[in-house]
């Protein structure tokens, strides 16, 4: 028998048992980067005491599943996350990979291609950083003004990690131009489309650059919910114009939100913890009001993650 399951930090969860899922968001984020003497360091039961309410409204909510997206170079925290998934009862997925060339770390950069990849597999397969906890995915992040040398082998190294464990990847990449480079590379390389996610397709703004993705077999993720410097009408409307074109199997929606920031007074950014329930109480709604029906809502919160992020596994 076969089955499809999703590599949370406390066990293999199947699909078919989770619900709502958030396919991007933060709970422990360290963007000073790792050449800051304390990068990534917290007391894990502060961080636990600090997060825990906002995963508990989430619950309440009805989130089942929540990707943690903070990875290699921006502050994961295995032995924290694990924490974090003791308290709650939703599954907290944790990355492999490593962000865009300002953020990688040192112990990276001289890595061939194959060597990056060997390490990644090792992440999926076996544990992280020295745990027996696994990645569920691998993320990466490609810089603004262009892909850089160093972003491409990441990505090159990416294609062979995900042919190899079936897990997906999930790159940062802002505005259509910076996409379709990536596309160039993950296809000179045989890359299945379909086991790929446009993190922040929500830059672009010509909707246009959303569909070409969505025909390539790509999802598209706009990851903005309830966030006060991206206007929700026009998420709607992106939404919507994916929905209409017969796309509703490749939008993801989530809020990129959170986070624990290591070095700040209490814990908290500058702009304060954002939680993640907007997409449920005033979406979710939103989408209705408009006319998107219950079942396309679920295939879009629920059954697109869960395809996103499945393994599939022999049994």
């Amino acid at each position: 028998m076969n089955s499809e399951y999703l590599q949370a930090v406390i066990r293999q969860v199947l699909v078919d048992d989770l619900g709502l899922i958030l396919p991007h968001e933060h709970l422990f984020t360290d963007l000073r980067g790792p050449h800051v003497p304390d990068y990534a360091q917290a007391d894990p039961d502060h961080v636990v005491r600090v997060m825990k309410p906002f995963l508990q409204q989430a619950e309440q909510a009805g989130v089942t599943a929540l990707v943690e997206c903070s990875t290699v170079g921006v502050g994961r925290n295995i032995p924290v996350l694990q924490c974090l998934a003791e308290q709650t009862s939703i599954h907290l997925i944790a990355p492999t990979g490593v962000y865009r060339d300002a953020y990688v770390p040192k112990s990276l950069k001289e890595m061939s291609i194959a060597e990056l990849a060997e390490n990644w597999i090792g992440d999926i397969e076996i544990g992280m950083d020295g745990t027996g906890i696994r990645a569920g995915f691998i993320k990466l992040a490609v810089s603004d003004d262009g892909i850089t040398p160093l972003e491409a082998r990441n990505l090159q190294a990416a294609v062979i990690a995900s042919q190899r464990t079936g897990v997906v990847i999930a790159s940062h990449t802002i505005g259509g131009r910076l996409f379709q480079d990536e596309i160039e590379i993950l296809g000179s390389k045989g890359m299945d489309l379909q086991r790929f996610i446009w993190v922040h397709a929500n830059s672009e703004k010509d909707k246009r650059k959303h569909l070409e993705a969505a025909r390539l077999g790509v999802f598209v993720e706009f990851d903005a919910i309830g966030a006060d410097w991206q206007s929700q009408e026009e998420l709607l409307d992106f939404t919507l114009a994916l929905i209409e074109a017969g796309f509703s199997d490749h939008i993801l929606l989530s809020h990129d939100a959170g986070w624990y920031q290591p070095g700040s007074p209490g814990g908290s950014p500058e702009a304060g913890i954002r939680g993640f329930t907007d997409l449920v109480t005033e979406f979710i709604p939103k989408l209705h009001s408009l006319g998107v029906s219950e079942n396309e809502v679920e295939i879009i919160t629920q059954k697109n993650p869960a395809r996103a992020f499945a393994i599939f596994k022999g049994a």
